[in-house]
């Protein structure tokens, strides 16, 4: 759903871009120092209730993720190795962002929430990996509700919200995030074996 956005941004990011190849910075060092960044922002102040500040520090850090596509198509360096880094290091900055506030509901006593967070996480990895695995299979895996963008869209929204003091609105998108996770998961699962299974 928000891949519809992606020209728009890379119109946005492409002035950046053309400053960065002009000082010889490769896209896969823009997408560490973003994961560097992510990492930071979630763990060093989620876990502190800082939601609002520690969601426009990692909403930052998250446009390199979308900075490194538009440097390497501009320098002509996208590489197997370069994908490869960003799929890997995505996986570890959503994993910062969900721990960041698991670690905040442990210590609000949230009980409930630490476990919708943890199968957010999990959920999310899994839907991923389905993706993942099945073009390593030579198969096509490009659906699902909930794709990066948009559960990355949803929990980030939600945090800064409840940092500016919008009561029950993390709650409910982590409920809504699980079962749109949830969903996606299936969703790919079928898809993949309807490519595999004769009917």
């Amino acid at each position: 759903m928000l891949k519809l956005l992606r020209p728009a941004v890379t119109r946005v990011l492409t002035p950046l871009g053309r400053a960065l190849a002009r000082l010889g910075i490769s896209p896969n060092v823009i997408t560490v120092i973003g994961t560097l960044g992510v990492t930071a922002g979630a763990l060093g102040f989620y876990p502190r209730g800082q939601l609002f500040l520690g969601t426009l520090v990692i909403t930052f850090f998250v446009l390199a993720d979308l900075l490194d596509g538009v440097l390497a198509r501009m320098l002509g360096s996208g590489s197997t190795w370069g994908a490869f880094l960003d799929s890997t290091l995505d996986r570890v900055g959503d994993a910062a962002i969900f721990s960041g506030l698991i670690l905040w509901f442990v210590s609000t006593g949230e009980r409930v929430l630490v476990a919708v967070s943890l199968f957010c996480l999990v959920a999310g990895a899994v839907v991923s990996y389905a993706k993942a695995r099945a073009e390593g299979l030579g198969l096509t895996c490009d659906v699902g509700l909930a794709e990066r963008p948009e559960r990355l869209a949803v929990v980030l929204a939600a945090a800064g919200l409840s940092g500016l003091g919008v009561p029950y609105i993390l709650a409910v998108a982590l409920w809504l995030l699980a079962a749109a996770s949830a969903f996606t998961a299936g969703q790919r699962i079928v898809h993949v074996y309807r490519q595999t299974v004769p009917t």
